[in-house]
């Protein structure tokens, strides 16, 4: 006569060992076909992980000159002759490119957030690229006698979503992201005084 199952106090469940293989990497595998993690539905292509781009934000971030400085009007003065505004550009271009980077991903953002219709398109980009990856892990998707890597994918699907960006407008949004960064990056480049130091550099650059 076989004996019950352990009941009460005797009964053990492993949870760690359960949550562990939720979340395991070890289990995750792009196709599905093995394991059951929770990165298995998270999966990303090669290249464009999380951590990739977590890191070139950190980097960023802790290049960042101090913004107070940065907008400080009184380090701002018209520049003598053309020889200094090229100099002013040059240097100051090195010299906040973190802060000028922000403000550009910043534009980018308030473009995206103010054109509902930009956001559908992107979402129609992403959609269809997910897709077609999915698809490529199953079975290998070939054309013209080649096989599309991650590049070939996503040009895939922005083909696919071009109608979408073209009714959003996706060309003037283009444009007056690069305008406004060009006119912002370039008056504050201008106008804003080099500092003491940069101009120790300048000076000490061979001619």
């Amino acid at each position: 006569m076989s004996s019950a199952a352990p009941k009460g106090e005797n009964c053990l469940v492993d949870t760690d060992s359960k949550a562990g293989d939720l979340f395991s990497a070890e289990n995750a595998h792009p196709t599905g076909t093995r394991g059951t993690g929770m990165l298995a539905k998270l999966w990303l292509p090669k290249g464009l992980s999380a951590s990739v781009a977590k890191e070139w934000f950190d980097r960023r971030r802790l290049s960042i000159r101090p913004w107070a400085s940065f907008v400080d009007q009184r380090k701002f003065s018209k520049p003598r002759n053309f020889g200094e505004l090229c100099q002013r550009v040059v240097k100051n271009v090195e010299v906040y490119n973190s802060n000028y980077t922000f403000i550009f991903l910043g534009l980018i953002l308030y473009c995206i957030i103010s054109s509902p219709m930009l956001l559908i398109a992107l979402a129609v980009f992403a959609g269809a690229f997910y897709i077609i990856h999915l698809k490529s892990l199953e079975s290998k998707l070939v054309l013209l006698g080649k096989e599309l890597t991650v590049p070939h994918q996503m040009s895939l699907a922005g083909l696919v979503s071009l109608p979408v960006f073209w009714l959003a407008g996706a060309g003037a949004a283009v444009f007056w992201v690069f305008g406004a960064t060009l006119f912002v990056i370039g008056s504050h480049a201008a106008f804003r005084q080099l500092e003491g130091s940069d101009l120790d550099e300048l000076l000490m650059e061979p001619v």
